[in-house]
């Protein structure tokens, strides 16, 4: 009942529940005795049992005081209420029923068995089985006086202390069931830790091979495919930034392109207005359309990838289309922001690419799954190819919905 629920919360549950269920057993026992004082004094008009109906009800009362506040001063109070009234009713019962017979006699046992079952407030299984066996010393000790004075002689009835022992056996098994929670417990905390690190560990990797890609791999296309002679300015300066990057191991922090929140709201900031000037300067012609604003809708891990995501589906176009023209439309609605890039070249059939291809597969698709987005691609031989992004605005819903390939 318990594995599910946290350590410091587990024990206060299991004994709340426990003492809900003990202390309504007793609460029915009184309850019990009183219908039977009741049925008795209406069906015998000459047995004077109203003292004894008279003394079940501070009892009924003081029980449910003792289940409600749970606190030693309730469970003393109570002990301390229900002895003498156990005795007076033990007293009343004696002297009024003569013989006592089964009736009277199951009434007094009942009586001494909700008295006992004041165990149910303890809040641990020691102090329980304290109240329980204080219960009972109580309740037979009341029973025991009343029956040496009207009859000179008593008897411990067998039922109750069968009932006493069938508790305290439920405590043994209470207590020893914790001890297993406690073992199935730690290794479900180990076995979640071990899932949140081989998560963690499969971030860290697709990010890492993601970032070789993007930089490593793309400047060296960049410069195989740029004119004879020095080397872009423009260029020499991304890839001296982007070997500071893999250096310094910020792209760990998962914030490399956009650190802060606010110039989100800036398209002229924002890592994908990056992007595009970054495959303009490699020579390709990109038309941005559709709403720019957009893009405040995303929290930082989401504009993050999707900067870097964009970035490579324009590298693709120079490097695979035969085109050096590319469109990147912009659109949202309330629940995620979607980017297409769109080219008229030659075109590819994803499925025949090979495995050493690992721009669209890491850098594209791994990245977005990382932020719980979303990537389609439409590519036709000799038609064109788009590529639709899309990433979840809430940061609390990509959470909870994980990753979603299409």
């Amino acid at each position: 009942m318990s594995i599910g629920l946290p350590a410091h919360l587990r024990k206060e549950s299991v004994g709340r529940a426990f003492a809900q269920s003990i202390n309504t057993i007793s609460f029915v026992c009184f309850a019990m005795v009183l219908a039977g004082v009741v049925s008795l004094f209406a069906g015998t008009s000459n047995v004077a049992l109203l003292p004894a109906a008279l003394a079940v009800l501070p009892m009924l009362f003081t029980v449910w005081l003792a289940n409600y506040y749970r606190t030693t001063f309730y469970t003393v109070a109570h002990i301390v209420i229900a002895g003498p009234a156990t005795y007076w009713f033990a007293l009343t019962v004696i002297s009024e029923i003569q013989p006592l017979g089964a009736s009277g006699q199951y009434l007094v046992n009942v009586i001494t068995v909700g008295l006992m079952l004041v165990g149910g407030t303890g809040r641990s299984v020691g102090w329980s089985l304290v109240w329980f066996t204080t219960g009972l010393l109580v309740a037979q000790g009341a029973v025991t006086l009343a029956s040496w004075q009207l009859l000179g002689h008593t008897v411990i009835p067998p039922g109750v202390i069968l009932v006493y022992l069938a508790a305290i056996g439920v405590l043994a098994t209470l207590r020893l069931s914790q001890r297993g929670v406690r073992r199935v417990q730690s290794d479900l905390h180990r076995a979640a830790r071990d899932d949140e690190l081989d998560h963690l560990r499969f971030g860290i990797e697709a990010t890492s091979v993601a970032v070789m890609h993007d930089t490593v791999l793309g400047h060296l296309a960049a410069i195989a495919n740029a004119p004879f002679g020095a080397i872009n300015p423009q260029l020499q300066r991304e890839i001296t930034r982007d070997l500071e990057v893999i250096v310094g191991e910020e792209w760990l922090s998962g914030a490399v392109e956009n650190e802060d929140d606010s110039a989100r709201a800036d398209w002229q900031s924002s890592a994908l207005q990056a992007a595009v000037a970054e495959a303009q300067a490699m020579g390709l012609a990109v038309e941005v359309t559709g709403d720019l604003t957009a893009l405040a809708q995303l929290d930082a891990p989401g504009a993050a990838a999707l900067g870097p995501a964009v970035k490579q589906c324009l590298v693709n176009v120079i490097k695979h289309s035969g085109a050096m023209q590319a469109e990147v439309a912009i659109f949202a609605s309330p629940d995620e922001v979607s980017v297409l890039v769109v080219d008229a070249g030659k075109g590819f059939d994803e499925a025949e690419t090979g495995a050493d291809r690992l721009g669209l597969r890491q850098s594209v698709r791994r990245r977005i799954e990382l932020v719980a987005g979303t990537v389609q691609v439409w590519s036709t031989p000799g038609l064109g190819t788009s590529v639709m992004i899309r990433i979840p605005t809430d940061a609390n819903e990509r959470l909870a919905s994980g990753s979603a390939v299409e």
